[in-house]
Order: C-alpha cells, then sequence, then structure tokens
C-alpha cells in the first residue's frame, strides 16, 4: 500500500480554518498566504505587476490541481485573475473570454447565443477557461480532442511584462496550446464555434467480457462516448450520444430546453452493482447513511433511461467533492491490450475497488504537452474519495498506485491536473516535442519567473 504524503496528501481540515493560508480546493495542500495573492482588475495592471516584480509567480485559478501545481515560495506571487474573466468578443464563428473565465460562464453565454465548442465538455465547470487549457482538460469522442484544440489565437503577458499572441501560424502555438503555465499568463483566448446541437444518449448495461472490442466500437459508432468499469462485477455502464433527431429535439425544447427523459420507469440492471459499490465508499470514507456529495456520483446511475439535452446538460455533471484523482491516457491502439492486462492483473490480484475505472476516448490533439498529442487516446480515469477525518482509503491507494505502474510501463500519459507519479515517466521518450517545448520556455521565461518546484522538476 501506498501513503507517500507527496502523492497522496492527506486533507487538513482544521489548519484550514484556523490559518491565514492559501489552500487548495481540496484542502490537502497549502499554496501560499493571504498577502501573496494579487488580483490585478486589468491586463496593463498584470503587465506592470510582472514587470516590477522580480520573484516567481503562479496563478491561482479555481485551485482544483494538485497544490504541487501552484505552491510558491514565501516572496513569491500567486495570481487570482478573476477580473480577467467574461466576453471580450464575438463574431459569426469564433468568441474570445478572459483567460479567467469559468467554464460554465463560457458555456452558459455560448449557450445563450446558439453556439457550442466542438469539443466536449469535461465533468466539472468550476474551472477557469485558462487553467483548463493549460493542463489539457479534455471530454469524449474521437471526433474531438482536448479544449485546447479549440483555440484559435491565445493572448499571453510574458515574464517583463509584454504581450504575445500566438495563433495557428505561430511556430510556437502548439506549445502556448497546454503550457502548465510555464510560458506565461493567458489573459484571453479566441475559441471556434459551431452551432448548437441537441443529443440523446443511449444508457445501457452490458458485460465487459469483449470489452477489448465493445469500447473501439462504441467510439467509432457515436460522436460522444463514456463508460463505467464496475471491474467487481464485470459489467460496464455506457453512455453513448449522437446529435438528436427533430422529434427528440421538439420533446426538449417542449420541456423547457430542460432534460427530457425517455422512460417513466427506468433500467434497474445495474442496482445491485451499486448497492456493493456504495457499499465500499461508504466504509472507505466512514460517512454512514445517505450523506455526502460523493455517493450521488453513483446513486445517479439508478433506474437509468436514455436522455435528451445540450452537450452541457449531458456530459458537464461532474458533483466537485475532495478526491484523489488518476487519469492516465494511453494510445487507442493499444487500448484493447491494456484493457486485457487489467484484466488479467485484478483476476490475480483481485485488489480492492473503491469506485469504477472511468473510460474516455479523445481524437488526436495538436498541442505538443496534450496526453493525447499526436495520437487517439484512450484515457483511463481512477478515483478515491476523501474520507471525513481527511484521510484515504488504503486499499484505494494501492490500487491507484499498481495500476498506474501498468498504465505508465505501456507508455501512457498522465493527466497533468490531475495525482501521478512522476517517477513512473520518462517525459522526453512519451512526449515528442518535450523538448521543443522546453526550448521555447528557455526563450520566454530564461529567469525562470513562472517556475516552482513542480515546474522545475519537470523542466530543468
Amino acid at each position: 500500500m501506498n501513503s507517500d504524503p507527496l502523492l497522496y496528501p492527506l486533507r487538513h481540515i482544521d489548519a484550514v480554518r484556523q490559518s491565514d493560508s492559501l489552500w487548495n480546493w481540496a484542502q490537502n495542500a497549502q499554496l501560499g498566504k493571504q498577502h501573496q495573492l494579487h488580483r490585478p482588475e486589468n491586463e496593463a495592471a498584470l503587465q506592470q505587476l510582472l514587470a516590477q516584480h522580480s520573484g516567481k509567480v503562479r496563478v491561482l485559478g479555481s485551485r482544483l490541481a494538485p497544490g504541487r501545481m501552484l505552491s510558491v515560495a514565501e516572496d513569491d506571487l500567486l495570481l487570482d485573475l478573476s477580473g480577467l474573466s467574461g466576453l471580450l468578443h464575438s463574431d459569426a464563428e469564433t468568441v474570445t473570454f478572459g483567460g479567467g473565465t469559468l467554464l460554465k460562464t463560457l458555456y452558459n453565454t455560448l449557450t445563450g447565443m446558439d453556439r457550442m465548442l466542438a469539443s466536449s465538455p469535461g465533468v466539472i465547470a468550476i474551472q477557469t477557461l485558462a487553467g483548463a487549457m493549460a493542463t489539457g482538460t479534455h471530454g469524449q469522442g474521437l471526433q474531438q480532442s482536448s479544449l485546447a484544440d479549440e483555440a484559435l489565437r491565445i493572448r499571453m503577458v510574458l515574464a517583463d511584462g509584454s504581450i504575445r499572441e500566438f495563433d495557428h501560424d505561430d511556430p510556437d502555438f502548439s506549445a502556448a496550446q497546454v503550457s502548465l503555465g510555464a510560458l506565461g499568463i493567458v489573459t484571453a483566448i479566441t475559441l471556434r464555434t459551431q452551432p448548437f446541437r441537441v443529443f440523446t444518449c443511449h444508457k445501457k448495461a452490458v458485460s465487459d467480457a469483449n470489452l477489448e472490442r465493445d469500447l473501439l466500437h462504441w467510439n467509432n459508432d457515436y460522436e460522444l462516448s463514456k463508460a463505467w468499469w464496475f471491474i467487481d462485477d464485470n459489467l460496464m455502464h455506457v453512455w453513448n450520444a449522437h446529435q438528436a433527431t427533430p422529434e427528440e429535439q421538439q420533446r426538449w425544447q417542449q420541456n423547457h430546453n430542460m432534460v427530457v427523459e425517455h422512460a417513466h420507469k427506468g433500467d434497474s440492471r445495474l442496482n445491485n452493482t451499486l448497492d456493493q459499490t456504495l457499499a465500499h465508499m461508504h466504509r472507505d470514507t466512514q460517512i454512514h447513511g445517505k450523506g455526502g456529495k460523493q455517493f450521488r456520483t453513483v446513486t445517479r446511475f439508478r433506474d437509468f433511461t436514455d436522455v435528451t439535452g445540450d452537450i452541457y446538460q449531458l456530459f458537464c455533471r461532474g458533483i466537485a467533492v475532495p478526491q484523489i484523482n488518476v487519469e492516465i491516457g494511453v494510445a487507442l491502439e493499444r487500448t484493447p491490450a491494456v484493457i486485457s492486462q487489467i484484466k488479467h492483473w485484478y483476476a490475480e490480484n483481485r485488489p480492492h475497488m473503491h469506485y469504477p475505472i472511468i473510460l474516455r476516448c479523445t481524437g488526436p490533439s495538436a498541442a505538443w504537452l496534450s496526453p493525447a498529442s499526436q495520437q487517439p487516446t484512450c484515457f483511463f480515469g481512477f478515483v478515491v474519495y476523501y474520507a471525513d477525518d481527511g484521510s484515504l482509503s488504503q486499499e484505494g491507494l494501492h490500487f491507484l498506485t499498481e495500476v498506474e505502474k501498468l498504465l505508465a510501463a505501456e507508455g501512457g500519459r498522465p493527466h497533468w491536473g490531475k495525482y501521478y507519479d512522476p517517477q513512473r515517466y520518462v517525459w522526453r521518450e512519451i512526449y515528442p516535442q518535450w523538448d521543443a517545448f522546453r526550448a521555447v520556455r528557455d526563450a520566454l521565461d530564461p529567469q525562470r519567473k513562472f517556475s516552482n518546484d513542480y515546474i522545475t522538476a519537470l523542466f530543468d
């Protein structure tokens, strides 16, 4: 079992309440002190702040990422970019938003304009636009990739306070798309849009016996696909979505543009498995009864039915609960073999399953540091929720550790905004443009103003 406090830190609930320190959202890492936080009201103020400050700088964002990405030393700065948010410009095909805009604001604004992004959303919408892009945030579906791949222009304030705008003709654009905050401060992003559409999501429970083949079929046959693997019961819960028919869209509109369920009585075939999963989660988190938002991430699968709604209503449905979340992307062509390895490993070891394995696939990304860079990718996601006292299930963590070893050995690339063990990866071997990114960083931030221990360990 792995209780490494650097990889899987415990929550410090009491310390957060009594401290003037800034903590990340999960309350498992101190980022800095309150006096280090600055909120520039506009881009000019940010330029002046960066030009005058000689120490290091990191952006607070929504604080969802592991604390090691954000933390700064005592004399350094943390930036709150909420003053640089909102819609800045739009035309028939594009929108430009401030980097500090929350994704939920972006999605709501686009919906009101009868527009949408081509990229499917991730499950959480309280991220900032710049933060989600910088870490390679993605949704599900082989016809699209990460949020960063919808960017047409990226406006950035550099270490000396100057402005740099990257577009598709810029040789450094692919570095700026997923930058880990290591190149500069993103203040504005222009995104391509497409006409608003409504989708119907077909939900089903099936055996995992042919998962190696089925996963590829689901993703090739449907525009959007997501699956939860209840490996204890050899069972899959699958969501496959395509554009709604005119009749289905009309029903959605008649329902005041709210999600329409296709059946009055839902399918109960998953209910026994859900009961077993909930029992594991209750024991691991020491939470009794029905309380706890983390349990709603499972109970919503009970008595499931097909539904019609817009892409955000259907897929951006995450419930923000402090957790250790590990997600590793594997080349799609290697995915069937990896699934077989996981099955074999599970049959031999029978590890403790805290939560189902989440499977989402995307098309290739143009961003140099995207986990889906240059190849269609299947992301394997694993979750362990915190107990009420801030502890973590050691059996659950053991599962995360062992399965990450397996995926890393297959050339897996971890999601930057989630938890992973850096000792498992040789970055230059799994990212063909790793040295190219380092060269861009050397040129844009030679003094390492946007560095910290985390960034330094990666690139220096």
